[in-house]
């Protein structure tokens, strides 16, 4: 590791800059000028090289010589040990991550101190952003909500190009370096218990669309989205008890019900059983139906203790009968044997490519931001149109602005988490305050067409 020292008479600057880099030597260059070209000036940047194999190292030494510049050049190490890294590097009273990728608007660092000067309780602010693709040409606008409006805060602020009061992220130990990304979320996460947070209405960074962006690869942020919900929820809700309903018709009652069509050589139904077994926060799962041959079927399957099957009356099983009315039956009956639960997931099992992380995942939403319940969704990007009796009008009235108060999420996933306490008193299984949590994209397959089937027959066979 190479850094250039910095003495003691030297006079702390307003505001830390880092880039963290790695292989970004396409890049690199046009985020470092985007700061050296801010119309603030009291600033520092520490640009950390984290073990590149491509040209990064030749560009970043362009600029080893700016005296408010210093260079660290390093094994790989991973973001959030970067992270911690540039956190000891830095004399800032503010702190802000910079991706190697994206750029800052000139007046970036001007806006963002002038709010944190005149507000000494907000512990960090952020502002909207341009999507902009890989040679730099913008795609579009993002306008994160107004947060003087916003009641749930279950929408963090990016990792990067988001300032940050360095006293207040010292006080909370820096970054957990157990997490290789989602940085932001983990920060959001502790920041919201204890500092106010606010955003900015103006466009202050590029944020970078291209082929090698970490924020493709989902599994992986979904993954490590879920550790860090769990480990805060883990810390506020040791001991909730977390029960998983399988609402299903049976054919006598239904004959399409498909919940003992095989699917790879198994029951459908199975598959929505084993991923609420397979969950670790899941404390009993309950298979409900009318027809009992399913509920033998199940019963033959799995030990009692573990999934335990309960005969549903036939008036909740009809088709026009809300299915809230089944699980508080079930969660009614429950307790007359001294069952009780904090949580209850009901689960359909028209999705079975759902996992233990995605059900985990509600669970953590409703505990760590307080809801009443949860749902399974996906984002969905695609362009929609209403018809307004004169003709089709989209839905989002301009291509290159992109509200988040009007973003679309499409159900997705079939899992539905209520605090019991809300379920029973309102007899809703969505409602009150809802909470949402993405799920991976195989969970939100629904096997509703012959097409879907084949689809799902694919992929199950890849799993399997």
């Amino acid at each position: 590791m190479t850094a250039k020292l910095v003495t003691g008479q030297e006079r702390s600057p307003k505001v830390t800059v880092y880039i963290a880099n790695h292989n970004y030597e396409r890049f690199v260059q046009f985020s470092i000028e985007s700061v050296l070209k801010q119309t603030f000036e009291d600033w520092e940047l520490i640009i950390i090289d984290d073990g590149s194999k491509d040209g990064s190292h030749a560009v970043i030494r362009k600029f080893e010589d700016h005296p408010k510049v210093k260079v660290v050049f390093q094994q790989q190490q991973g973001l959030n040990v970067t992270n911690n890294i540039a956190l000891r590097l830095a004399r800032g009273e503010y702190f802000m991550r910079l991706d190697a990728d994206d750029t800052l608007a000139p007046e970036a660092l001007e806006t963002m101190t002038s709010v944190m000067d005149r507000n000494p309780n907000v512990g960090l602010v952020f502002p909207d952003f341009y999507h902009v693709d890989a040679d730099g040409e913008i795609i579009e606008l993002v306008r994160r909500h107004n947060f003087d409006d916003v009641a749930l805060l279950d929408q963090p602020a990016h990792g990067a190009c988001t300032m940050i009061r360095r006293a207040c992220l010292e006080h909370l130990g820096g970054y957990d370096e157990s997490y290789s990304c989602q940085d932001g979320v983990d920060l959001w996460l502790r920041f919201i218990e204890h500092f106010e947070v606010r955003n900015i209405n103006l466009p202050l960074f590029y944020y970078r669309r291209h082929g090698s962006n970490l924020t493709r690869n989902e599994s992986r942020l979904l993954a490590t989205r879920a550790q860090i919900l769990a480990k805060r929820a883990n810390l506020e809700n040791k001991s909730s008890r977390v029960v998983a309903v399988v609402p299903v018709r049976g054919k006598k009652m239904d004959p399409r019900s498909l919940e003992l069509e095989e699917l790879c050589g198994k029951p459908l139904i199975f598959w929505t059983i084993d991923s609420a077994v397979s969950t670790d926060r899941v404390d009993q799962v309950v298979v409900t139906s009318p027809d009992r041959d399913v509920l033998d079927i199940v019963s033959a399957h799995y030990d009692p203790k573990t999934v335990q099957c309960i005969l549903r009356d036939q008036s909740l099983a009809d088709i026009n009968t809300d299915l809230s009315y089944t699980v508080r039956d079930v969660l009614e009956q429950l307790q007359q044997n001294g069952a009780t639960f904090e949580y209850c997931v009901t689960l359909l099992v028209e999705s079975p490519f759902r996992n233990s992380l995605d059900i985990e995942m509600g669970i953590d939403v409703v505990a760590v931001f307080d809801t009443d319940c949860a749902v399974s969704v996906r984002p969905d990007l695609d362009n929609f149109y209403q018809h307004n009796g004169r003709g089709m009008q989209p839905i989002r009235r301009h291509a290159k602005l992109r509200l988040e108060r009007e973003e679309l999420y499409r159900e997705a996933g079939q899992i539905y988490v209520a605090k019991t306490s809300f379920l029973l008193a309102e007899n809703q299984i969505i409602g009150g305050r809802i909470g949402h949590f993405i799920v991976h994209e195989p969970a939100a397959l629904r096997l509703t067409s012959e097409l879907n089937w084949k689809i799902a027959e694919k992929l199950a066979s890849l799993i399997s």
